[in-house]
């Protein structure tokens, strides 16, 4: 009897727990294909009489609709910097993270806490001497500066998160590898990134979702079109008396796609990696 009520328990807070976090996806995707009067009508339609994809084909092949063709170009501007992000912080940050697990030096622990002091610090804080810096040096408006900007507290990130998997490879692998007369840099290359590939991977989704849902730093830092990211462009569908809400929707959904493909594809590796990052040797 107890089991039974134990699993009806489990089941209900499972049922609830899912209904609570897909239900505003839920909504999200209704919103894409209703009309905007049963939007905006009172009371609220939750399921609509009538649906339209017209936003889609908007966004995807409507030349002259300059929302659609912000978005599309805010789209191309955010998979560039997101994959520049994730590209650079994988390979400095992982190196970092390499030499903080498996060498000793000076100040090697307070370093690493370092590193973790500045990715915990609000970048609200440091805004306006940032800001002033970027003026400064001609940056503002760039995408190059969207990358150094979101490098900057994803490397610290990488290094925290990588360190836990190369500390679990034993040394025994390092001197063989040695014997066979490989370089570090072959080591590294041959032996150590195959063996801690689930937890790369995983760390490559993570950072891609930094950097992909980043929206601070590309609100204060672009201004024109050919630098806006996605979640900027997003926030800017909406007019002085109204706001489409039906674009709102749909650029939501649209956006959500490119994260959504990499962590079905990849789930695999994200479910060993997050697992495997908390086992010692």
């Amino acid at each position: 009897m107890k089991s039974r009520t134990l699993t009806f328990v489990q089941y209900a807070f499972g049922l609830a727990v899912a209904f609570c976090t897909l239900a505003p996806f839920a909504w999200l995707v209704l919103s894409s294909i209703s009309y905007q009067v049963d939007l905006q009508s009172v009371p609220l339609r939750w399921i609509p009489e009538r649906v339209t994809l017209a936003r889609y084909s908007d966004i995807f092949a409507n030349p002259d609709n300059d929302m659609a063709y912000a978005f599309r170009i805010s789209m191309k501007n955010s998979l560039i910097v997101a994959a520049f992000v994730t590209l650079i912080a994988l390979i400095v940050g992982g190196l970092a993270a390499h030499a903080f697990a498996k060498y000793r030096f000076t100040f090697r622990q307070p370093l690493i806490y370092l590193f973790l002091f500045t990715y915990m610090i609000p970048s609200i804080v440091i805004v306006i001497p940032l800001y002033m810096t970027v003026d400064q040096l001609g940056l503002l408006d760039s995408k190059a500066t969207l990358v150094l900007l979101n490098l900057s507290f994803t490397i610290p990130f990488v290094i925290w998160i990588m360190q836990s998997y190369f500390k679990q490879l034993s040394h025994e692998f390092y001197e063989a590898a040695a014997l066979d007369g490989c370089t570090r840099l072959q080591t590294l290359r041959l032996v150590v990134v195959p063996m801690v590939r689930p937890g790369i991977v995983a760390t490559l989704i993570f950072v891609f979702l930094l950097s992909w849902d980043d929206f601070f730093f590309g609100l204060l830092f672009t201004s024109t079109l050919d630098s806006k990211t996605i979640s900027v462009a997003i926030s800017e569908f909406s007019g002085k008396h109204a706001v489409d809400f039906g674009m709102v929707a749909t650029g939501g959904v649209v956006a959500s796609v490119p994260p959504l493909l990499i962590a079905i594809f990849l789930q695999r590796f994200l479910v060993h990696g997050m697992t495997a990052g908390g086992v010692k040797e």
